[in-house]
């Protein structure tokens, strides 16, 4: 976030559970369990009680969802439906850039680049509106989070880790 001095940097798990159902759990900083399922997020932070809210609430969560669900799962039709898409570089490493055709999902988030190889999503970096940005390494290169992360080191990581 702009108004942070260094980056805030939690780690975890990020699972597709099929269908439209993500689950995020979080280990550090603080442990949490966030679900998005039948049009609902529900989120579960250590020593409180759940709450849930409507997917309707957070349009960048149901763009999350459906860059998420339509790449694991092979949908390029709807992945097309919810993005413009631009793809560069080859089989062996590639970068897609999503940009919302919504224009309400669109003043929310800019877009969404992934780099990969191969048939492995890499990083994922989602750019909102604001400047924002949320980047996500994944895999074996999450292993690789530099100690002391900034924006620069994290975007070296995506394009060539």
């Amino acid at each position: 976030m702009k108004i942070l001095e260094q980056p805030r940097v939690s780690s975890g798990e990020l699972s597709w559970l099929g269908g439209d159902r993500l689950e995020r759990r979080v280990e550090q900083p603080a442990k949490e369990v966030a679900t998005i399922a039948d049009g609902e997020v529900t989120q579960q932070r250590e020593g409180r009680k759940p709450r849930s809210f409507s997917l309707n609430r957070a349009p960048q969560l149901q763009v999350l969802l459906d860059s998420f669900v339509a790449l694991l799962g092979g949908d390029a039709s709807r992945l097309n439906q919810a993005f413009a898409i631009h793809h560069d570089g080859n089989a062996e490493r590639w970068t897609l850039i999503l940009t919302p055709r919504d224009t309400r999902v669109a003043k929310v988030i800019a877009s969404i680049q992934i780099d990969g190889r191969g048939n492995e999503p890499r990083c994922m970096r989602m750019q909102e509106a604001d400047g924002d940005l949320a980047i996500d390494l994944l895999g074996e290169l999450a292993a690789r989070m530099p100690a002391a992360p900034t924006r620069e080191a994290l975007a070296a990581l995506c394009q060539g880790g």
